[in-house]
């Protein structure tokens, strides 16, 4: 992975070789105006390794992805990526060097189709024949569409389309945010069974979660952010275990020290 010459690095010294982990960032923290809404956020993502950040709604997870993404700038801290520091690099140069987002929603292009949606991703060098092989590998039931409009496709299979977009640009490192949201469980299992093959395949995945069993299951390891602050990290289980204390400010929230209680902070436009 290196970054494009707009970085906050020399254009001599970014090319990476990638240790663990591969995505990280370093007591950041991050605001509107003068509003800080990431209060010291530690996170790390090994290579290969999926990442699920959990919290409620207001908890700051998609300002904190979009910071990963450099599309919101970084009060302090670090941001690294692959063992380099990534502050102020544009989200331009973070997509060049493998750094893949599908937003909250469905982000696809309505009025073409399956097939157009996917010859997007041609712009890295692939041909059309590699992205549609890779792009239906993951999803089978897209072959089917080629050539129907996405927008006339239902919730589950553009979510779909935006995921195997995404994927067949053969991205080092994969940001997902809120992949369920709308979608009925069955389509959200699949989802995230072809999340599962996707970190197989070596991708690193950060993926940001209101709902804690969908993503659960693929997960190497899990955080909960409440109201800016990363309050428990630890694998799948054991903050599973811990999780409803959490939310409901129970007795997990009360070992944290008062003044650090992330459930007694009252800024009330974290993202």
């Amino acid at each position: 992975m290196s970054f494009g010459s707009n970085g906050s690095q020399g254009a001599s010294d970014l090319t990476v070789v990638a240790p663990e982990p591969l995505l990280e960032l370093r007591d950041v923290r991050a605001g509107y105006g003068a509003i800080e809404v990431l209060h010291g956020v530690d996170l790390a993502v090994p290579a290969g390794g999926v990442l699920a950040v959990l919290g409620p709604n207001g908890a700051g997870k998609t300002t904190m992805l979009r910071l990963v993404a450099g599309l919101h700038p970084i009060a302090s801290g670090d941001l690294y990526l692959g063992g380099r520091r990534a502050n102020g690099v544009d989200p331009v140069s973070l997509a060049r060097a493998g750094l893949c987002t599908i937003p909250e929603g469905r982000g696809v292009f309505p009025n073409l189709t399956v097939k157009e949606n996917l010859q997007m991703v041609t712009y890295r060098g692939l041909s059309r024949r590699e992205v549609e092989e890779r792009a239906f590998s993951y999803f089978p039931r897209l072959s089917e569409r080629r050539t129907q409009m996405a927008g006339t496709m239902s919730g589950g299979e553009q979510q779909m389309l935006a995921v195997a977009r995404a994927i067949a640009s053969d991205p080092s490192v994969l940001l997902l945010d809120e992949l369920s949201m709308g979608l009925a469980p069955l389509i959200v299992d699949q989802l995230y069974e072809a999340v599962r093959s996707i970190s197989a395949d070596g991708v690193t995945i950060l993926v940001v979660e209101q709902f804690a069993a969908a993503v659960l299951d693929v997960a190497d390891r899990a955080a909960v952010m409440v109201n800016g602050r990363v309050v428990l990290t630890g694998t799948p289980k054991e903050v599973e275990a811990d999780l409803s204390s959490v939310y409901l400010g129970g007795e997990a929230a009360v070992r944290l020290d008062p003044s650090e209680n992330p459930l007694a902070d009252p800024n009330p436009i974290q993202r």
